[in-house]
């Protein structure tokens, strides 16, 4: 089974509940996951995204390029929640998603890749290995960075929280 980093967009007021009640937050998500399966909305319209398999080394790249924000992980736990995936939910503020919507707008993905090849990334051991090992191309990460810019660019706009995990 593939890890999958997963987020999901909330409100203030859903955060708070989701922090007081993670299970409710899990059947959110999920809700709003079927959902959008059905409907497929761009990235600033959706509420739900995935970044396939592309987390590790998109945090790998965004740390390499001293990025304000742990985008991948989040920065905060949230509290007594269940596994939902390979580990609890974390999320990230309205203000953090803000300051990593601007932090993100101002990175193309040729800058974020600049100087780095996949033996970089087999060599510091970035999941999936495989794939960095067999030399395929920082393409399928660039692809994912550009998806994750508008998503975090519209959360931003209307003062969401972000959660995230690994499904």
């Amino acid at each position: 089974m593939s890890m999958i980093g997963e987020y999901a967009r909330v409100t203030p007021a859903e955060l708070t509940r989701v922090l007081g009640d993670p299970e409710w937050g899990l059947t959110l998500v999920a809700r709003r996951r079927e959902a959008e399966a059905q409907a497929a909305p761009e990235p600033a319209e959706a509420r739900c995204l995935d970044v396939d398999k592309s987390w590790d080394a998109l945090g790998f790249l965004l740390r390499r390029a001293g990025f304000p924000v742990d985008v991948v992980h989040g920065e905060e736990a949230v509290p007594y929640a269940e596994d939902w995936g390979y580990g609890p939910p974390r999320y990230l503020t309205p203000e953090r998603v803000r300051t990593a919507a601007e932090a993100l707008a101002e990175i193309p993905a040729a800058s974020l890749t600049a100087g780095v090849g996949p033996e970089d990334l087999a060599k510091a051991e970035v999941y999936p290995t495989i794939v960095w090992d067999r030399g395929e191309p920082l393409d399928y990460v660039t692809d994912y960075y550009a998806l994750l810019q508008p998503f975090f660019g519209a959360a931003a706009e209307k003062g969401d929280a972000m959660l995230m995990w690994l499904g």
